[in-house]
């Protein structure tokens, strides 16, 4: 789940971690009054939504007076902002967040992931701040220093110190610095996060450490554990299909191919969308029905799948463990029915009661292509798709 700029800044202040001070808004009007109560004459209004990039693309302003700042609103909300983050149509600004400008003296990166092979959360570090850490780390890996953070989720002292001198924090900020990489790590692992990124992380010249944006996200698997977390949530930033999936509790991503994929198991899923590419077609969505879906949460994978104009086939794959091969069939011809199909729709089936299921889709009189294997359905479905 991603959240907002403004959200993630006052979730590090909830930590003691200093930011700039600031409002959200969502009216000429309200920027106009936060200008007046944030007191300084520079301050920056930028436009909130859940990408990168966004100065790039017109979404970041420093003004410096009452009337650049509720022009500076004018013109960001209600933008469609476009950044390389957002793609080509772009994202619809309905929120921005005006805040004190700060006297920088140097930018740097602060960040923290989860390393797969490690197993464990890692701090990251580098003085390029402002920069796409990707590209630091395609053009310039030497400059990007790494610690881990243990399973107290703490960062050691010499690690922090490390980090500071190493990426050239001035000696007089290397104590603040050091409680910042601190603060960090606490909030990361507190959260549950999945990433928690500072980008730039600043010194000023009056001698303070501020994040000047920030980014994070955390992992849906936890959030059970955060129903305040829940409360920061904006749908208007959301795919649709993919707040309807999570109702039903599917695991859907949208993609940009033209081949639907109903599956069970992640590990099921990545294995069909490879062999779809094998056969020259492109995986539309990721989607996992898991190992207990019902009939009704099959139907409105169905349903979900083929709301995507993009997908000119479906290609239906089932290993039935704890998932029944008859369930998947009842639900597959329950929303053939519901929805008038009009793409070629593969079904393999294979596991627990494979011949029931096989007998009712093919007694179903619906048009449906069955196939024996995943190389047979994959053919299948990008042939049907590609019109041979």
């Amino acid at each position: 789940m991603k959240i907002h700029e403004y959200q993630a800044k006052q979730l590090l202040a909830k930590y003691g971690l200093p930011v700039p001070q600031g409002r959200v808004c969502t009216t000429p009007e309200e920027v106009a009054q936060a200008y007046t109560a944030l007191g300084t004459t520079v301050q920056v209004v930028k436009a909130q939504i859940h990408a990168g990039g966004r100065g790039k693309g017109g979404g970041v302003l420093l003004v410096k007076s009452l009337e650049e700042a509720k022009e500076a609103a004018k013109k960001i909300l209600g933008m469609t902002l476009i950044t390389h983050q957002t793609g080509p149509e772009g994202q619809l600004v309905r929120k921005v967040w005006i805040e004190q400008g700060s006297a920088i003296d140097r930018e740097f990166y602060l960040g923290i992931a989860i390393d797969r092979e490690q197993q464990c959360p890692v701090m990251m570090a580098s003085s390029e701040g402002g920069m796409e850490i990707e590209e630091v780390a395609e053009n310039h890996p030497e400059k990007i220093l790494k610690a881990p953070i243990n399973a107290e989720g703490k960062l050691s002292d010499a690690d922090a110190k490390r980090l500071a001198e190493g990426i050239g924090i001035p000696a007089a900020l290397v104590p603040q610095a050091m409680a910042y990489f601190h603060g960090l790590a606490k909030v990361f692992c507190a959260e549950d996060c999945s990433i928690a990124e500072i980008n730039p992380l600043v010194t000023t010249k009056d001698g303070k450490v501020l994040a000047l944006d920030a980014k994070v996200n955390f992992d849906d698997n936890a959030l059970f554990r955060h129903p305040e977390t829940l409360g920061w949530l904006d749908e208007h930033e959301e795919d649709p299909k993919e707040l309807e999936a999570k109702k039903y509790g599917l695991s859907y991503i949208s993609l940009d191919g033209s081949i639907g994929c109903m599956v069970n198991g992640a590990g099921l899923a990545m294995s069909t969308m490879d062999v779809i590419q094998l056969y020259g077609g492109t995986p539309a969505n990721f989607l996992d029905v898991g190992g207990g879906a019902t009939v009704e949460n099959v139907t409105a994978a169905f349903r979900i799948i083929l709301s995507d104009p993009k997908v000119e086939g479906v290609l239906i794959n089932i290993f039935g463990g704890i998932m029944k091969c008859d369930v998947i069939a009842s639900g597959v011809i329950e929303a053939v029915k519901q929805i008038q199909l009009t793409v070629p729709l593969v079904v393999r089936l294979e596991g627990t009661n494979v011949e029931k299921g096989r007998e009712m889709l093919a007694k179903s009189g619906l048009p449906i292509l069955p196939a024996t294997d995943l190389d047979d359905a994959a053919q299948k479905i990008c042939a049907a798709v590609q019109g041979a």
